[in-house]
């Protein structure tokens, strides 16, 4: 089954500043969380085996006239597939193998896909549920909430805003837009139906890019509203040593399941993915790479979140944003790694004096003024006092997590591992050279069987 959603801002929307890789990887990280969450109330008999995956794309309508164009656009195509793969399978559960019934639909239109449904199957396609034909619409209605009673038993009531799904034939038409005051007072009033779209010009308005060739190309994965999301889930302070872990499997299964990343670095909430530089995922668009990635990675932290916290649910889906950034040399790429480890470390070293200052008995305020303009020295005197010595801490707070694929020396297999150790220093670049090792340059090895270069566009 194919998922294909698209989520409408208004025209003036602010939404993180309308930055196109945090709007896409946020939704579709929140998305992709959500999804698993309720799995269980759709499927109850049916455990989620395989993480769901969703990737995304910004497409940036000028005006009312292209966001009507589009929306007829994917509800065209929804039934049109709706109508191919109802006859598709039907043929393939009367006995057809799916390459018979695909030769048998080779060519047909509409008329001719409703003709087989009805002599052969006798179904009516209209008669099928809506939800099927004409996919779903999600709007927000006004709606008005009891919020306490008064004295003498009538209830005070507060509007407010309700999302709610809704089914209509055309969902490109002005009848159907003026039905919900919400779409005309935040988006516009549509224009009357329109019959001819074009699928061309709509793609024009798709806000993409490609990554550069021959670059290391790292994909950064933030947790949004992770102060939030640990006091909710009462993580301990200043490091939880379950929900790191819990990151790292995260991290672990990417790298199994994507082999195109070779490398990744995590501290905190935010993990740093390496694909190599020669990679072609997703063709080097960024939006893909990035929305599959935050994707992966959200469904992977549901999924797995009952391993390290078996005792606790979730009050709020986690959610995580996205960027990403090409280094043109492994030196570069190395210097951007070293950051992030002296940035844990830095994060760390201040977070422990915080901790322990506000567990002695200090205000957060009275902590945070101890420490301003305090330097590495003075913090590890201050944590002398409570009789720790950083450099005995766990080496997984101090210098986070890194996976990478190492062999398996007994029996020569490749494995993902996990270690925590010191990356800033050139010495576990020369341990392990497999990571970065740098292969023929891009246009070589995309050179076709003739003399000829292909060029990617």
């Amino acid at each position: 089954m194919l998922v294909l959603l698209s989520f409408v801002l208004k025209k003036e929307t602010t939404f993180y500043q309308r930055r196109a890789s945090k709007i896409l990887s946020i939704i579709v990280s929140f998305f992709s969380s959500t999804y698993v969450i309720k799995w269980k109330e759709f499927f109850s008999q049916k455990e989620l085996t395989v993480p769901p995956s969703f990737h995304s794309r910004v497409i940036s309508c000028a005006s009312m006239e292209v966001l009507q164009a589009y929306l007829l656009w994917r509800q065209t195509e929804c039934h049109i597939s709706n109508q191919y793969n109802t006859c598709l399978w039907r043929l393939v559960f009367s006995g057809k193998s799916e390459k018979e019934a695909k030769e048998i639909l080779k060519g047909t239109q509409k008329q001719e896909q409703n003709e087989l449904l009805f002599q052969q199957f006798g179904i009516n396609y209209k008669d099928l549920p809506q939800i099927f034909r004409q996919g779903s619409c999600a709007v927000k209605i006004k709606v008005d909430d009891i919020v306490k009673y008064r004295e003498d038993g009538t209830p005070v009531k507060r509007p407010r805003k309700k999302a709610v799904i809704v089914h209509s034939e055309n969902v490109a038409t002005k009848r159907f837009w003026n039905n919900y005051t919400c779409l005309t007072e935040e988006l516009g009033s549509l224009a009357e139906g329109i019959n001819k779209i074009k699928p061309e010009y709509l793609r024009s308005f798709q806000f993409e890019s490609r990554l550069m060739l021959s670059t290391w190309i790292v994909v950064r994965v933030d947790g949004c509203h992770f102060h939030r999301f640990c006091e909710d889930n009462g993580f301990q302070k200043p490091n939880d040593e379950h929900a790191l872990k819990l990151m790292n499997s995260c991290a672990v299964s990417l790298l199994e399941m994507f082999k195109d990343i070779i490398f990744a670095y995590g501290v905190s909430d935010e993990y740093s993915f390496v694909l190599k530089k020669d990679s072609l995922f997703y063709q080097r668009w960024s939006s893909e790479i990035v929305s599959a990635i935050v994707s992966l990675f959200s469904s992977m932290y549901v999924m797995k979140w009952k391993e390290f916290f078996p005792e606790k649910e979730f009050k709020e889906p986690p959610y995580f944003d996205g960027r990403s950034v090409c280094y043109p040399s492994s030196e570069i790429l190395r210097d951007y790694l070293a950051w992030r480890q002296v940035d844990c470390h830095i994060n760390n070293q201040y977070n422990t004096c915080f901790w322990l200052l506000v567990k002695s008995g200090k205000s957060r305020t009275e902590a945070q003024s101890c420490l301003k303009g305090t330097q590495t020295q003075e913090k590890n005197e201050l944590l002398a006092k409570f009789g720790i010595d950083y450099n005995a801490l766990p080496t997984i707070f101090r210098m986070g997590s890194s996976v990478f694929r190492d062999t398996d020396e007994p029996t020569g297999n490749e494995r993902v591992v996990v270690e925590h150790c010191n990356i800033i220093e050139t010495s576990f670049w020369k341990e392990h050279p497999r990571i970065l090792n740098e292969e023929e340059p891009l246009l070589t090895i995309l050179r076709p069987h003739s003399n000829k270069m292909l060029r990617l566009s």
